[in-house]
């Protein structure tokens, strides 16, 4: 079986060396409805609320798509029907002259900041800002020619896989590989907004770690935390959700982000539900063994003489757990005391001829 044994670090974040914790990503996405003091205080906001990370998103409107009005460029069957996908990326997308500051920002305040390139010009121009991982989006996972770009830079490479078939899912780790990167990690994601929980595949996490040998997590668009809390005890080691100050100020990705509240409870959430999965190790805790004082052990129950025969009146398995173990007892039963034994004393195999 394939385990997380995968390399890799994000900046400040060693993944060998915090086995056991997750790495919580804030994706800001669009959520600063074009003001920059509203995306500042979001990754302040991220912060306060736990998040390891925060992430951009890295394009312009006319490198993701072109300005047309022919039918294929209106958006059909999402949240955003009937919107035209030059229009939404002109609404959606992150200044470039943002990113250092936004970068600054989130390193005074202690965060990771990386971004999703969306062509190879974002790509270098995340470069001249030293960046210390790439996402690929679902929707880019096709783009081999962009992912095999951004694994040549030698980062480690997080993609998401809410549109993949197993197909497409080799392919791009394929066009990892050919540029000698295997610090990748891939998440499970449900490209609806907002997910339906039905529809959150969580044992995939699993199959995915196994399948492909590599690190695996979650992008979630669900509502709650439930759905990060079940990523995380199936192995999840990155959890990313949209992020916004307050889902009132709307914009594109609002309806399905989670508030700073929100956040931290799902945080916390995560942080217990990787504490409770633990580790396999059958030695006790010393609070553990403490406990063993109250399991059951065998006791004299009856005052016994010498001579007497020991049977299941006299002799008997009940707490605490101070006496004889009780699998003793079978070898036990029709042997003669060789001492008076009071009720109560703890059992031993010296009281038997």
């Amino acid at each position: 079986m394939v385990t997380n044994s995968v390399k890799m670090k994000i900046a400040a974040f060693d993944f060998e060396k915090n086995p056991s914790r997750v790495f919580i990503i804030a994706e800001l996405s669009a959520n600063h409805n074009q003001h920059l003091e509203t995306a500042i205080e979001t990754v302040r906001a991220a912060r306060r609320a736990g998040a390891d990370a925060i992430k951009l998103q890295t394009y312009r409107a006319d490198t993701i798509t072109i300005d047309s009005q022919k039918e294929d460029f209106v958006i059909k069957g999402t949240i955003w029907d009937g919107a035209n996908l030059f229009q939404l990326y002109q609404q959606a997308f992150t200044p470039w002259e943002w990113h250092a500051e936004l970068m600054q920002v989130a390193k005074d305040e202690g965060l990771i900041c990386f971004s999703s390139p969306f062509d190879k010009s974002a790509v270098d121009f995340l470069e001249d800002l030293n960046v210390p991982a790439y996402k690929i989006a679902s929707f880019e996972i096709t783009d081999i020619p962009l992912i095999e770009y951004v694994a040549s830079k030698g980062k480690p490479v997080i993609i998401s896989t809410g549109i993949a078939t197993l197909e497409d899912i080799q392919l791009a780790l394929d066009a990892c590989h050919r540029v000698g990167n295997k610090e990748i990690a891939l998440l499970k994601c449900t490209s609806s907004y907002p997910a339906p929980i039905e529809e959150a595949n969580m044992c995939m996490i699993r199959d995915m770690r196994e399948r492909f040998g590599v690190m695996t997590g979650l992008s979630d668009h669900t509502m709650g935390a439930t759905v990060p809390v079940v990523a995380t005890v199936f192995g999840a080691r990155i959890i990313e959700k949209h992020f916004i100050l307050d889902r009132s100020i709307g914009g594109p990705d609002a309806s399905f982000s989670m508030n700073e509240q929100e956040f931290k409870s799902m945080v916390q959430a995560v942080r217990e539900a990787e504490a409770a999965v633990g580790q396999v190790d059958y030695t006790l805790t010393d609070k553990q063994a403490k406990g063993k004082d109250f399991s059951r052990s065998l006791y004299v129950v009856e005052d016994v003489k010498q001579g007497d025969v020991f049977s299941e009146e006299n002799v008997r398995s009940i707490r605490p757990g101070f006496g004889l173990h009780p699998k003793y007892l079978p070898q036990i039963l029709g042997k003669r005391a060789n001492r008076d034994l009071e009720r109560g004393t703890r059992f031993s195999l010296d009281f038997c001829e």
